[in-house]
C-alpha cells in the first residue's frame, strides 16, 4: 500500500506548522522560530527532522514540564553557559548561536554552552547561518540515552552529532553528522509510519540485532564505525558536560549544546581562505571516477541544490504526519 502525500508550499507549511506550534502553548515568535527549523528541514530533504518533529515536541516528556525565560548563568567577554529554560532546541540552541555569533563579531571570537534544553534539529541549520555571516563554526551536541557503547546493550550516549561550518563561495562548506548509525528522529518516523530501519543501526533490549524502530527505541541504536563512532560520540557527550549538561538532573545523559566560532582571519583573509576552498573543493569534485561512480558529492551539496528546487515547487509530506498535525 502506498501512502497518500501531501504537497505543501513554503507559505502552506509554515502556516501549518506555527499553528500547531501555537495551539500547543508557544507564542507566535517563539513559533515562527521553531517552524523555520522544521520547513528548512523538509527543504534540504530530511523529512524525519522535518514537520513531523512538531509531533515528538508535543510527545516529549520535558514537553510537560514547565518553561523558563533563558538567562546567561556565567559570562565573559568571549563566553557564556545559558540556561535553556527547558525550550526545546529547536528555539533555545538558536538563540545560543546568535548569541555566539554576537560574541564572535564583537571579539572574533566565542565560546556559547547550553543546558536545560532539548531536540535541537539539525545542527546544519545552525552552523550555516553562522557560517554565512564569515565565521568558521564548530557545533556540539550531546542528547540523553539512545545510543549503546559498542559491546553495550543499554542506552547511556546520545545521537551525539557534531556539525562543521566555514564560509565558502557561492555557499559555505558545512558538516553535520551524528555519531550513531541512524538519528533519533528516523526511528521515530519510522515508527510513526510502520517501516524498518536500515539493518545493523540497532539492537533490541536484549542486545539482539533488529529493524524494528519500536524495539529499537525501548533498547538502543548502534554507533556509526564501531569504536571510531563511539570515541566521537563519548568526546561530544564530554564537551556537553562543559555546557553544563550534568547541572540539570545531576546526570552526564542530559542535553548539552557547545558552540564555538571563530573569525578565519585570525588566521589568514577570508578572500584568501575562501579561494584557497574552492580550490580544494574542486580538486576533489574533479577526482577521476571509479567505475559505474557518477560523481563526487560535496557535505550538503545535495541539500542546497534540494532547498533552492522545493522552494518553488513545495515539498510532500506523509498524509498521516498532515493529519496529525492538523489534529494538535
Amino acid at each position: 500500500m502506498i501512502a497518500t502525500q501531501i504537497t505543501l508550499s513554503v507559505a502552506q507549511a509554515q502556516a501549518l506548522g506555527e499553528q500547531a506550534l501555537q495551539h500547543i502553548g508557544f507564542s507566535a515568535g517563539e513559533a515562527a522560530v521553531i517552524a523555520i527549523n522544521h520547513i528548512d528541514a523538509e527543504l534540504c530533504g530530511y523529512p524525519a527532522l522535518g514537520l513531523a518533529r512538531i509531533l515528538t515536541i508535543s510527545e516529549h516528556v520535558n514537553f510537560r514540564k514547565p518553561r523558563t525565560p533563558l538567562r546567561i548563568e556565567h559570562e565573559t567577554p568571549v563566553s557564556a553557559r545559558m540556561d535553556g529554560g527547558n525550550y526545546p532546541g529547536f528555539y533555545a540552541v538558536y538563540r545560543a548561536a546568535e548569541l555566539a555569533l554576537a560574541k564572535a563579531q564583537a571579539s572574533r571570537f566565542a565560546v556559547v554552552g547550553m543546558r536545560n534544553s532539548w531536540l535541537s534539529g539539525r545542527s546544519a541549520y545552525y552552523v550555516e547561518k553562522i557560517a554565512r555571516a564569515g565565521f568558521a563554526c564548530v557545533h556540539f551536541a550531546c542528547g540523553g540515552g539512545a545510543v549503546a557503547p559498542p559491546g553495550g546493550r543499554k542506552s547511556v550516549l546520545g545521537t551525539n552529532p557534531i556539525a562543521f561550518g566555514v564560509p565558502g563561495e557561492p555557499h559555505p562548506l558545512v558538516l553535520d553528522m551524528a555519531t550513531s548509525a541512524t538519528n533519533s528522529g528516523d526511528v521515530i518516523l519510522a515508527r510513526r509510519l510502520s517501516e524498518l530501519l536500515p539493518e545493523g543501526v540497532a539492537i533490541d533490549p536484549e542486545g539482539n540485532p533488529t529493524r524494528d524502530p519500536s524495539a529499537a527505541i525501548a533498547g538502543s541504536i548502534l554507533t556509526f564505525g564501531g569504536h571510531k563512532g563511539f570515541g566521537l560520540s563519548l568526546m561530544t557527550q564530554a564537551m556537553g558536560l562543559m555546557a553544563g549538561s550534568a547541572l540539570t538532573n545531576g546526570k552526564a545523559a542530559d542535553f548539552g549544546f557547545v558552540f564555538i566560532v571563530f573569525d578565519p582571519e585570525l588566521l589568514m583573509p577570508l578572500p584568501q581562505f575562501k579561494a584557497h576552498l574552492s580550490a580544494l573543493l574542486n580538486a576533489v569534485k574533479t577526482t577521476p571516477l571509479q567505475p559505474g561512480a557518477r560523481e563526487i558529492r560535496i557535505p550538503s551539496e545535495r541539500a542546497f541544490a534540494e532547498r533552492e528546487r522545493r522552494r518553488h515547487t513545495g515539498f510532500t509530506i506523509d498524509e498521516r504526519i498532515y493529519q496529525r498535525l492538523q489534529a494538535l
